[in-house]
């Protein structure tokens, strides 16, 4: 059984977290009875931390808002996660907040007992991750906090936009949810002048001045946005638009290839065709490559040409020079 003292602190986690808990569910996480855990919430209550209770079947214990609310506790398990979660921000896609995430990591660090360190610590040396080919696109953070506020209130907001073309224009939305994907950030968004919804990629947005004006929730086209995003980004106009015969059958292809990137359309039992794009040529030959698969370009020239001008110069790189 838990001393008091570190079955008060035990209790305040349990409490912290957005939920109520019954009598019963709280004796049987500290492993005490249900009186027991009736005491320990009045000595919270004279301490000053504002424990409320509900009566009826589906009452219970929850931790109101206060002046003295506690500090943040975590469990080992929780505390760990989130020295990872720091660690892996430190290299994310938001601008801004690499710096800022180490900071965190080490106050963090700080008040971590010696056996947590060790394990945050050992994460940190034995774990390394692959850099990118190339880095993508980045987004400031003080831009992901006003869309989600907007998210949140109803509140249109007006942005500089710059689509896949170059084409500027200003736009005035309503906001409902943002997408992440990879290292590229999407809005999810209901255009007031193009009367349909429509997804912004963030690193185009040029934020201005909310315009303060609320608005009334509409039914999101699908109630996953995250789906929904995926499957309109995939499908959206490219530069380059490629179809690829595979000499394989449509199921190998599509265990390979994330559904996101196009469509996979079977031939026979042992051809298949895809139909996919991307903003440059160089990109495309890079997935075909990869696939590890026999197949043929019917489109776009561009690709064709390229992957040309590849094959003769992997040719030739297995031909000693002299």
């Amino acid at each position: 059984m838990l001393e008091t003292s570190a079955r008060l602190l035990r209790l305040l986690s349990l409490l912290q977290t957005p939920r109520e808990w019954t009598g019963t569910e709280l004796a049987d996480r500290l492993e005490v009875s249900t009186r027991t855990v009736r005491n320990d919430v009045d000595r919270l209550r004279q301490l000053g931390y504002p424990v409320h209770a509900t009566r009826g079947a589906v009452g219970g214990y929850r931790l109101g808002a206060g002046a003295n609310l506690p500090p943040l506790l975590l469990d080992d398990e929780e505390a760990v996660a989130v020295a990872v979660g720091l660690r892996s921000a430190a290299g994310g896609s938001i601008a801004g907040i690499e710096e800022i995430s180490l900071r965190a990591l080490a106050k963090l660090e700080q008040v971590l007992p010696t056996r947590l360190r060790r394990r945050v610590n050992a994460l940190q040396t034995y774990t390394v991750a692959v850099p990118a080919l190339r880095r993508g696109p980045t987004v400031d953070a003080s831009l992901l906090t006003t869309l989600t506020a907007a998210c949140r209130d109803h509140e249109r907001v007006r942005f500089g936009y710059s689509d896949h073309s170059g084409a500027d224009s200003v736009r005035v939305v309503e906001p409902y949810r943002l997408v992440n994907w990879g290292r590229r950030w999407y809005l999810l968004a209901y255009d007031i002048e193009r009367h349909d919804w429509r997804i912004f990629r963030l690193d185009r947005v040029q934020p201005q001045s909310p315009t303060g004006q609320r608005f009334a929730p509409r039914p999101m086209p699908e109630p996953d946005a995250a789906t929904y995003v995926a499957r309109r980004v995939s499908t959206a106009p490219w530069k380059y638009t490629a179809s690829v015969t595979f000499y394989a059958p449509a199921e190998t292809i599509a265990e390979r290839i994330p559904h996101q990137f196009g469509a996979v359309e079977a031939i026979d039992d042992h051809t298949c065709v895809f139909k996919t794009g991307a903003s440059s040529v160089e990109e495309l030959a890079m997935w075909l490559g990869y696939l590890g698969v026999d197949f043929t370009v019917t489109e776009p020239p561009e690709l064709v040409a390229h992957l040309q001008k590849l094959s003769v110069r992997f040719g030739q790189s297995g031909q000693p020079r002299g």
